[in-house]
Order: structure tokens, then C-alpha cells, then sequence
């Protein structure tokens, strides 16, 4: 029996977010059905209610930084129980059987099923996010949610968090490496938090000298101001990773020579091609490198809660109610938000 659901929705790029009633599908054996209490606002959710990248489905409810807690579970469902306080963040599901999926990097299947305005192969159902009243998702796809780990913070961790907890891990980041953030916003402050959690010396790079008080008490050991030559210049051959979360089009080769031999750039903000070419030259003569890096697997995301919840760590939000949404989204566009909003979900009514 399909579950009735009310949530936000975009009709179309143009279109402002408004109520919608939807069902969800009805629960599979190995489903947990789950009460959502906070879901995080995520550019990634404006982006697709505009199709700014293409593809989205319309109508499309966004939101996967969702929290909440578990009001049913099915027959073959054996970690979760009804009470349970839950997560799901940007994937409700894979293809499971791939190399990626099998060793726990769900999020480079290529039959990886995102949490809004994808087609779940299973049914043929457009899946919708976190800005509703209940979401179903198999056990597989759903987080524990340590205990002691503010529930409102935690929700901005399901991407803000894995998105940048990922690369630090993947690069093997520890005491005394030296860690550089570029950008300042829902990504970038989690970058900070979670890097000096990790016992890395940190420094953000930013454009903006107001920022520098709040960066430090985020976490960072220095501020470089990335439009001053001289500041750029005095951090040359400095750092062992650069985790880049600006999310539009910008300049990769300033920030080139402040990487060490063997250093590497990690996207993990902005999708899509760069204006100025990349002079590789300094690529070569020391062997750095500029990759990507996509959220992150159900493993490494459970890992992240826990390293979260070991150290005391989570996200700056501001709680908004569902109908401030549209306002958010233009405060988001202007940066006007520190860091992230989250939505109580309570402020959804029938």
C-alpha cells in the first residue's frame, strides 16, 4: 500500500516551490519507513528545482540532508528498529554488484539512484527528496545517527559533510598534514571543522578579509587572501592537499604553486568545464595533481557520523520553516546564509 506524502515541489525551472501531494512506494520487505524531521538545503537542491545541470524531472520535491526517525521496518530489515534516529543522504539506492559498489563507493555506480528527480530501475518511480513529510529507502541507503550528535546540525554532514570528510580521508590526511580550503560557505566551514578534527594544519584561502574571524573559529590556523599575490607567494610549495569548494567557474592556477611536491587539488564544488586553461607545467616538474571527488559511500558516510559524533562536530545551520524556502534560496545565491539552512520539518502541515 503506497504511503500519501505531502512536500515542496518545483514545477518547473521558473517556478517557485509549492505544496504537493505525492505517494511514496509501497514498502519493500527490506524498506525502512521513516518520519522526516530536518532535511539541509543544499545548492545542489537549487540547482536541479532550476535544472541548472539538465535532466531534472519535473515535478521535483529536492532535499538529502535528511534526518529523522524510524516509524516502520520491514520483515528483512535487521539494523534499524522503529524509534531509531536516522539519516539518508544524496542516494536511496545502486545497482549493488559493480566493483565501486562492492567495495562500499556507491556513489560512483554507474546504476547509482539519487534521492531526487532519478528513476528507481526497480518500479520505474521518480524518486523524490527530503522536503516532505516521510521518505521510504532501502536498509542499505540509510545511516545510523550516533547518539549525542545534535540532530538539526547533523543533517548538513548527509552532504556538506561526506563531500569534504571523503577527499581528507581519501588523501590520507593527518596530524601535522597541511590542509588549505578554498571557499567559505555550506562546504567549505565543514572542510575547515573536519580537517583540523583530523590534526591537519589548516588555512583557508578567501577573497574576503571579514571572513577571517570566522574561519578561525571554524578551525583554520591561517587566512590567505587568494587575490593578494604577495599572500599567495608566501604559501608557495605549502600545501598537501587543497580541498576547492568554490561552486562556480574560477582560476585553478593560482592556487597551483601553493601545492607541495606531490600535492593534489580536489574538486568537490563545481561541475562543469573552466574557463582559463590549466597551465600543466607545474603539474609535472612536481608531480602534482587536480582531481574530483563525489560525496561519498553508505561506509565512509557512517564513518563520517561517527568521526562527527567522536569529536564533537557539526554543522553552523539556520533553521528555517518549509514555506521560507523560496527566500532561502535567494538568500543562498547571495551567500546570505551561515552556513547552511535546514528545514524543521515540523512546519509542514496538511
Amino acid at each position: 500500500m503506497t504511503i500519501k506524502v505531502l512536500g515542496y515541489a518545483a514545477h518547473s525551472p521558473t517556478d517557485a516551490l509549492v505544496p504537493y501531494s505525492f505517494e511514496r512506494r509501497d514498502p519493500r520487505p527490506d524498506d525502512v519507513t521513516i518520519e522526516i524531521l530536518y532535511c539541509g538545503v543544499c545548492h545542489s537542491d537549487l540547482h536541479t528545482a532550476r535544472n541548472d545541470w539538465g535532466g531534472t524531472i519535473y515535478p521535483v520535491v529536492p532535499g538529502h540532508e535528511i534526518i529523522g526517525r524510524v516509524t516502520a521496518v520491514g520483515p528483512a530489515v535487521t539494523k534499524f528498529k522503529v524509534g531509531d534516529a536516522v539519516g539518508v543522504g544524496c542516494l536511496v539506492d545502486s545497482c549493488r554488484e559493480c566493483d565501486p559498489c562492492e567495495h562500499g563507493h556507491e556513489q560512483y555506480c554507474d546504476g547509482a539512484v539519487f534521492t531526487y528527480s532519478a528513476v528507481d530501475p526497480k518500479d520505474g518511480r521518480v524518486t523524490q527528496g527530503g522536503y516532505s513529510q516521510r521518505v521510504v529507502v532501502t536498509e542499505r541507503f540509510v545511516l545510523r545517527i550516533p547518539e549525542g550528535l545534535d540532530l538539526k546540525g547533523a543533517a548538513p554532514l548527509l552532504c556538506a559533510g561526506i563531500t569534504t570528510y571523503s577527499p581528507l580521508r581519501h588523501w590520507g590526511v593527518k596530524k601535522g598534514s597541511k590542509v588549505a580550503v578554498t571557499g567559505l560557505g555550506g562546504l567549505g566551514h565543514m572542510g575547515l571543522k573536519i580537517a583540523k578534527a583530523m590534526g591537519a594544519e589548516v588555512t583557508l584561502f578567501t577573497r574576503s578579509p571579514g571572513k577571517e574571524a570566522d574561519a578561525r573559529r571554524l578551525g583554520a590556523d591561517h587566512i590567505v587572501l587568494s587575490n593578494d599575490p604577495a599572500a599567495m607567494k608566501s604559501v608557495a610549495g605549502k600545501f598537501d592537499l587543497i580541498v576547492d569548494t568554490v561552486p562556480y567557474v574560477h582560476d585553478l592556477n593560482p592556487y597551483i604553486p601553493t601545492l607541495a611536491v606531490n600535492g593534489t587539488l580536489v574538486l568537490v564544488g563545481y561541475l562543469g568545464p573552466l574557463d582559463d586553461a590549466l597551465n600543466t607545467a607545474p603539474l609535472v616538474f612536481r608531480r602534482k595533481a587536480v582531481a574530483g571527488s563525489l560525496i561519498g559511500g553508505l561506509p565512509e558516510t557512517q564513518e563520517m557520523l561517527d568521526f562527527c559524533a567522536e569529536h564533537g562536530l557539526t554543522a553552523d545551520v539556520e533553521m528555517i520553516r518549509m514555506d521560507e524556502i523560496n527566500a532561502a534560496y535567494e538568500r543562498m545565491l547571495k551567500s546570505d546564509v551561515k552556513y547552511r539552512f535546514v528545514i524543521d520539518m515540523a512546519s509542514l502541515k496538511g
